[in-house]
């Protein structure tokens, strides 16, 4: 037993140090320019389905101190949120920087436009990301910069000087690892530069900082010693302890009378702002020596108040004072706790409908009842201090561990597992026109929760999981849930991870394969299991493993709290292509294969270039080679934030990495492979996705409307050929139809222009949901309903100015004289219309049915046609629609087209030219067949549409054209007026020519005389016409016969109208007008002026 410890030990050391070796002296490779690029794929956007009713930890707060309805949240995983209206709506501010982890927002109280963001989550939980430093906003969160301390990785706390804006910032540093900048840093020039004021190890950070408010150059702050590892927590040491300066930072001094000694673990400390004298600080200590601490003489001295402690203060341990009264403190904590005798007794704040787990507050100085808390369910306020919430609904900042799909239809239902706020699945469409909202989401199982899977035969079926594997099969049609975990035998225990894998076989509905230290197999859905493997993983005791360079003592602080028993599966695969071919990965770095459906086991203990004991994160089986097999490996937790992916062409028996061109910074998490083209790969990591179309010879990053996140599972569903993430702080992102990857290439981005095939689409009509309910109302985004036509093209087509300026940048370059532009060359350039591509669709005879613009710039690009015929509101000199009041740049549409089967092709138009490009499509419109009462013959539907169509056009245009010749007529009345030629006889006619138009406004728009005195009046022509528009044009039923009624009713009043008009126009007017120049009169709309020099 000795001399295998001795074994293990050595193994460990010598993992350790090769892996901080191997992270130091690996060389930056020099990038090679690829031919596909994140710009190129740019125009793919990804579509965030929420949900938002479960939200995500809040780890901080900062409200404006001058305009109380404005404030930032830093979400723990989801970066930065501001609302400017006190929670009625949030935009995200932090999207597109270097992290998504945030610890701390704070405001400059000299400029409330300076906002600080301290990225890397300050608590040191099992499910934590890791950030690259400060940040600085100067204008208010529209914009940030990185200020530095990018190796801190996790920031305590930001305290900002009063006086003068100084900064300090409380680093943590590494979590699983020495080093890094870590202490108490300040800069006195807004970030400039930083000075490292007080350092203590490089395994002791500092986790909290406050200020004097009377004496800022009074600082205090909280050392922290403390590390992580895949398979332990210790959570303090000899290290920790309170400091104190009273020069700004120059000199320090550690606080210890009545203070705890030994081991000291994380500490929280505030400040009262009634009484700075008093200071509280809440002490996680070795034994129970911790609680909560008081000091009413500036540190000098300190009471322990109360034995309290919170729950698990490596997550929690943070206290606020109040603002009006110094002898009441708040504490975060599982159910957050409230004192109001200085901390001596303490009591819950109130959680009546509200989430558990507080880690952050504010309290309104103004009115103290008032109080926001951050949780792991997210934001919610009070106005009685804490009997009753309000509950932030539209921030879509849940932590997905997992995502799964199932087989529903028309649209798949998405599933997965949060952190704290359950399993869950909802759609990931609707037909709703407002979109998908967050009582579409429904609860699969509580707690934390984790993998999902959904019977591919039947989707009412679903099996769920919470934390260490607490596996329940859900009845989605029912509600109702069972317990389904495999129990062990007497005299047994089972090790689950916290994140346990399930799968269900792809060559049985009711076979389910789910993991502890051993391989579970149900072939009846989880009614009765079988332990098919013995125990997979290396056995080693946790307790013997090296911690802060020594083995730790079973009393050390909080020693493996929130933290799964070690040795333990943690990836799971099986074959789509040979069942029974197995694969199993441990949290202890071994990968283990079976050919025989567990019965024999072959182990992978060792794979070239990976540190051993590497967690094994993710292993997916090749939908493709039989013998093929993916592995992504997570290493962060022995501070090795490198990504490890690899690929086996023989069943692991040899091994080869394509992690070559990914950031070398972030780990891999999982990874999908296209079903239809092997080369396909896609990854999701610590800051995004990547896509390879060469079998991970090379790696893309995939931005495409993605924030900065972790993506944490990916899953493929064929047929739609949708890519769905899921994301640990920014729920769920949905590619719609990626199909187009599988078509890029080097060659095929040379071409000049490529059009995709198009997806086969649904057709049918939005319903109207529930809207008007206010900005809180939560909705995320369906997808366009309509053909979706993606096309590349690889140059932008320019305008006039922009060959220009391309031409004198490129003589300025050369140092050649710069011409300067004709006047007919800047004529030409500023009356020249922007270059753009035309989109033509057909029906199966070659009618065309729709016309569509949509840009010229290079790069990948979509554009919709929503299955409808052009709008026929008349168009006053543009593109507008209906009176000119579009704004769309293809206009409103009309009727809905036939279902069946289509194509596109498209042309540039560049100065009024239209070039036909390469490449047409063709794909299929399909009904959805949603209704109960279709129509009978959806030609003859479509048919009457277009008779209603062709009456809109002639009824808008004429109305249109009515008005137009009643402002000509009063414009012809003045010019008469203002000629004394002019006769009695020619103001008589002009004067029944207004009558008679007059008449037929009425009887085409109704009399407003009498809908003015709200009095009752016969439906108008126009009314009758928009009446069947309104109905037809969202309505797939047959007409009914009051319609029918209806259209000849409006036809056969219209007719004599369009005739009268069509005369008054063409006959009446035009000799009016006539006269009216032949006396010189002045001029008016509609003649041309008659002149001879």
């Amino acid at each position: 037993m000795i001399r295998k410890l001795g074994s293990l030990l050595a193994l460990f050391a010598l993992f350790t140090m090769a892996s901080a070796t191997m992270a130091k002296k690996k060389k930056k490779p020099v990038k090679e320019k690829q031919a596909i690029s994140s710009k190129i794929l740019s125009g793919l956007k990804f579509r965030s389905i929420g949900p938002a009713f479960a939200s995500g930890r809040i780890a901080d707060i900062a409200v404006n101190p001058s305009n109380h309805s404005q404030w930032f949240i830093g979400v723990a995983s989801g970066n930065v949120w501001k609302t400017d209206n006190a929670g009625v709506s949030w935009k995200p501010v932090f999207d597109k920087y270097g992290a998504w982890s945030i610890a701390d927002v704070e405001i400059d109280p000299n400029n409330t436009h300076v906002i600080w963001v301290g990225t890397g989550e300050y608590n040191s939980q099992r499910a934590i990301g890791y950030g690259d430093g400060v940040y600085r906003s100067l204008d208010g969160g529209k914009s940030f910069k990185n200020m530095g301390l990018k190796k801190s990785e996790h920031i305590g706390r930001i305290a900002i000087d009063p006086r003068n804006s100084h900064v300090y910032v409380a680093a943590q540093g590494p979590l699983w690892g020495p080093g890094g900048e870590r202490g108490l840093y300040k800069s006195t020039d807004m970030g400039k530069t930083w000075d490292r004021i007080l350092f203590v190890s490089d395994n002791t950070g500092i986790t909290d900082v406050v200020l004097d408010p009377r004496n800022p150059d009074t600082v205090y702050c909280a050392a922290y010693q403390r590390r992580r590892r895949v398979f332990t927590l210790i959570d303090g040491g000899p290290e920790g302890a309170i400091y104190k300066s009273t020069d700004a930072g120059k000199t320090w001094r550690k606080l210890k009378s009545g203070l705890p000694s030994g081991d000291i673990g994380r500490i929280g400390l505030a400040i009262s702002p009634v009484n700075p004298d008093i200071l509280y600080a809440i002490v996680e200590a070795e034994g129970k020596s911790g609680g909560i601490f008081c000091s009413t003489n500036r540190g000098e001295t300190w009471e322990r108040r109360s034995p309290y402690m919170s729950t698990s203060p490596q997550y929690y341990n943070r206290l606020y004072c109040d603002p009006v009264n110094a002898d009441k403190v708040y504490s975060m904590d599982t159910l957050g706790r409230v004192s109001v005798d200085g901390g001596k007794t303490w009591n819950a704040i109130g959680n009546r409908h509200r989430h558990v787990d507080d880690h952050t507050l504010w309290v309104d100085p103004g009115d103290t009842r008032h109080i926001l808390i951050g949780c792991d369910g997210g934001l919610y306020q009070s106005f009685d201090a804490g009997k009753n919430w309000l509950f932030e609904q539209n921030l879509p900042v849940t932590q997905f561990y997992r995502v799964s799909l199932d087989n529903t239809k028309p649209f798949y239902y998405v599933y997965g597992g949060t952190q704290d706020n359950n399993s869950m699945g909802g759609p990931s469409r609707t037909i709703c026109r407002n979109g998908i909202f967050n009582s579409d989401w429904f609860v699969t199982q509580g707690g934390d929760g984790f993998e999902s899977q959904v019977d591919p035969k039947n989707p009412d079926i679903v099996y769920a999981q919470s934390q260490y594997g607490g596996l329940a099969r859900f009845d989605r049609k029912s509600g109702e849930s069972i317990d389904i975990q495999p129990q062990p035998p007497k005299g047994e225990a089972y090790r689950w991870n916290w994140n346990a894998p399930l799968i269900i076989s792809p060559h049985s509905p009711t076979r389910l394969y789910f993991a502890a230290n051993k391989l579970f197999r149900s072939d009846d859905r989880g009614n009765t299991w079988e332990v098919v493997s013995p125990d997979l993983t290396r056995q080693i005791d946790r307790n013997t493993l090296p911690v802060m360079g020594r083995i730790q003592s079973v009393d050390a602080v909080a020693k493996n709290a929130s933290t799964s028993l070690f040795g333990n599966i943690v990836a799971l695969d099986e074959s789509p292509l040979v069942e029974g071919l197995l694969y199993v990965g441990t949290d202890d770095g071994l990968i283990q294969i079976s050919e025989d459906g567990g019965k024999n086991w072959r182990k992978v203990e060792k794979i070239g270039g990976l540190p051993e004991l590497s967690y094994v994160d993710y292993l997916l089986a090749s939908n493709h080679q039989k013998d093929t097999v993916f592995a992504a490996f997570d290493t962060r937790k022995n501070n090795d934030l490198r990504p490890h992916l690899f690929k086996s062409p023989d069943r692991g028996k040899t091994w080869q990495s394509i992690a070559r061109g990914l950031p070398e910074r972030g780990t891999v998490y999982c990874i999908a492979e296209d079903h239809i083209n092997s080369n396909l790969l896609f990854v999701g990591t610590e800051f995004g996705l990547f896509v390879t179309l060469d079998g991970g010879k090379h790696w893309v990053q995939m931005k495409g409307s993605l924030p900065t996140t972790q993506v944490r599972d990916i899953a493929i569903k064929r047929g739609e050929n949708d890519l769905v993430l899921a994301t640990f702080g920014r729920g769920f992102y949905v590619l719609d139809d990626y199909s187009p990857l599988r078509r890029l290439s080097e060659q095929l981005v040379k071409q000049p222009f490529v059009l995709f095939p198009v997806k086969d689409s649904w057709m049918f009509m939005e319903s109207r949901g529930k809207s008007n309910m206010g900005e809180t109302h939560y909705a995320a985004k369906n997808p366009p309903v309509g053909a979706v036509f993606t096309y590349y093209l690889k140059d932008s087509i320019k305008t006039l100015k922009q060959i220009r300026k391309a031409k004198e940048k490129k003589a300025l370059k050369e140092k050649k004289p710069v011409p300067y532009p004709s006047w007919d060359e800047l004529r030409r350039e500023d009356t020249e219309t922007a270059p753009y591509l035309l989109f033509t669709v057909r029906d199966s005879d070659g009618n065309i049915v729709r016309r569509l613009k949509s840009s010229a710039s290079s790069g990948t690009h979509r554009v919709v046609w929503d299955f409808r015929y052009p709008d026929v509101s008349p168009v006053r000199g543009g593109s507008e629609g209906l009176a000119g009041r579009s704004r769309k740049q293809n206009g409103d549409s009309g009727m809905l087209a036939m279902p069946g089967v289509y194509s596109v092709e498209a042309a540039t138009v560049v100065r009024g030219n239209i070039t036909p490009l390469k490449g047409k499509q063709s794909f299929q419109a399909k009904i959805l067949a949603n209704t109960t009462l279709p129509a009978a013959d959806r030609k003859e539907l479509v048919a009457f549409q277009h008779k209603i169509s062709s009456l809109l056009r002639a009824v808008q245009g004429t109305g249109q054209l009515l008005s137009d010749l009643q402002k000509e007529v009063k414009a012809m009345k003045t010019a008469a007026y203002r000629t004394p030629e002019a006769s009695n006889e020619l103001n008589q006619k002009l004067q029944a020519v207004e009558k008679k138009l007059e008449s037929l406004n009425r009887r085409l728009n109704g009399d407003n005389t009498i809908s003015s005195r709200n009095a009752n009046q016969p439906p108008s022509i126009s009314s009758r016409v928009y009446g069947l528009v309104y109905s037809q044009w969202r309505s797939t039923s047959s007409p009914t016969m009051t319609m029918q009624k209806q259209y000849r009713i409006a036809g056969e009043l219209f007719q004599p109208i369009l005739g009268k008009i069509r005369e008054i126009a063409t006959k009446e007017l035009p000799d009016l007008q006539t006269q009216l120049e032949n006396l010189k009169a002045p001029w008016t709309p509609g003649r041309i002026p008659d002149w001879k020099f």
